[in-house]
């Protein structure tokens, strides 16, 4: 495939290109949990340890603006922000699933306690 630029940016195959949409330490993560369920910022920081407020939040709008996660705003005070996850973001969901137990296979075969 000839390289191609999407957004400013040149990418050399659709690897890369689909690694830049979901790949990273935490969009997969993001992904994974909103899979099921909607759930609101706090719950998301809490469910995914070590992630940064700055972090997370700069996750959640890269996937929102890529149409993978739907944001929803509810007029109340204190403001209410749940996200769930969009059709776009569902056919990650199997990628992942596999990435997942590719990753699973490789502890155990390195005997790595988890």
């Amino acid at each position: 495939m000839p390289e191609f630029m999407y957004n400013n940016k040149l990418y050399y195959n659709p690897v890369e290109f689909a690694m830049d949409r979901i790949g990273g330490t935490w969009k997969m993560p993001i992904l994974w949990r909103l899979k099921d369920k909607v759930l609101r910022y706090s719950q998301l920081k809490k469910d995914i340890q070590h992630i940064t407020d700055k972090m997370l939040t700069t996750q959640l709008r890269e996937l929102e603006s890529e149409g993978f996660i739907h944001r929803k705003v509810y007029p109340v005070v204190p403001p209410k922000v749940e996200y769930s996850i969009t059709e776009k973001g569902l056919t990650s969901i199997p990628i992942i699933n596999t990435i997942r137990e590719y990753g699973l296979f490789l502890i155990e075969e390195e005997g790595i306690e988890h």
